[in-house]
């Protein structure tokens, strides 16, 4: 799938690989499998993830399938650009919660010849483009979007529903919080939610009845 640099070239570039999709889609499980066979080809590899993603293990990435491999948390690009300096290639994890200046971080790299492999959710949990992806994506050489099962009609998922009330735009979470739904499954639960909301608020005000 993806093409070696030229040996006639005289400038050799490296280039940016995103993973994106919903929750519960393989992302970080993509992420791993090439990083592992980066590692195969004795290239010399690093993963980063946000500080902030610390729900399995605070120093390794870890999927939903409990694969997992060391990783360095950083609290934003700069000091990940500085820690990646001199590998050859380099994952980044759940890119949608690291700040703008992430694009960058990733084309300099690639642009010092670095492979840089980015993985991270392409849609908030409101359906809209999420952080830096949109950006990521447009920028990237290679986009691969992976899907999840929808949970309500067993098609393919790419969006992701909150199942709680939270409206903080991050939310960490597992099936506890998330449900990975088809378009069709995602807006009707969203319209349900909308209506579920409208006639909580008209109860509460409602005016006390007279005894």
């Amino acid at each position: 799938m993806f093409l070696e640099n030229a040996a006639h070239n005289s400038v050799s570039f490296g280039w940016i690989e995103v993973i994106c999709g919903s929750m519960f889609s393989g992302k970080t499980e993509e992420l791993i499998r090439r990083i592992k066979r980066a590692q195969i080809a004795h290239l010399n590899v690093a993963i980063f993830k946000p500080v902030m993603d610390d729900r399995y293990d605070q120093n390794k990435v870890v999927s939903h399938d409990s694969n997992q491999l060391a990783a360095m948390p950083v609290a934003h690009s700069a000091q990940l650009f500085d820690l990646a300096q001199g590998f050859d290639v380099v994952g980044v994890d759940e890119a949608q919660f690291f700040d703008p200046a992430i694009v960058k971080v990733c084309n300099d790299l690639a642009n010092q010849g670095i492979r840089v492999i980015v993985a991270g959710l392409d849609m908030d949990y409101t359906g809209k483009p999420f952080g830096p992806m949109p950006a990521l994506m447009a920028t990237a050489e290679y986009v691969t979007k992976v899907h999840a099962i929808c949970t309500r009609t067993g098609r393919l998922a790419h969006f992701s529903f909150r199942t709680n009330q939270n409206d903080d735009l991050v939310l960490l979470g597992e099936t506890d919080n998330y449900e990975a739904l088809s378009r069709s499954a995602f807006y009707s639960a969203m319209r349900d939610e909308r209506s579920k909301q409208s006639n909580e608020t008209r109860a509460g005000n409602d005016p006390i009845p007279l005894s």
